[in-house]
């Protein structure tokens, strides 16, 4: 069999640059239009992990099983509790729950702002809003 011999087509040597690519003069206009939608890769969307929402019913039902006891018991308990810790946050309590963390209320001042459409200055009304601060246990479990 006689060798073969290179071809033009090999990879080039060490050291040889490849010749620049001749791209098509575009006219000005061009280079200011959008890109179509048929050249332009789809953007593949990102798939979001979905979140379940677990509600007070459906915790009621944990207690219920967990506790041996009716969902219904466990239900007004759990809405009892909600009522006396909106009860103690309206009147400015801290409230501590151990393995979970703090809850209280904080006073946010009057401030300056701006409409993001205008550009006017505006005021801000004072406002309270919730703080929650996770408790030690909390942060290393998550």
């Amino acid at each position: 069999m006689p060798a073969k011999k290179p071809t033009a087509t090999a990879s080039p040597q060490k050291g040889a640059k490849a010749p620049p690519a001749k791209l098509p003069a575009a006219s000005p206009k061009a280079a200011l239009a959008k890109p179509s939608a048929a050249k332009a890769p789809a953007a593949s969307p990102a798939k979001a992990v979905p979140v379940t929402t677990v509600t007070l019913k459906h915790l009621a039902a944990e207690i219920a099983e967990h506790q041996q006891i009716e969902k219904r018991e466990a239900d007004e308990i759990l809405t009892g509790l909600v009522g006396i810790l909106v009860q103690h946050l309206k009147s400015g309590d801290r409230l501590r729950i151990a393995g979970l963390g703090i809850l209280e209320v904080k006073d946010r001042p009057e401030r300056a702002g701006r409409n993001p459409a205008t550009g006017e200055a505006i005021t801000i009304k004072a406002s309270k809003k919730i703080a929650f601060r996770p408790a030690k246990e909390l942060k290393e479990a998550i």
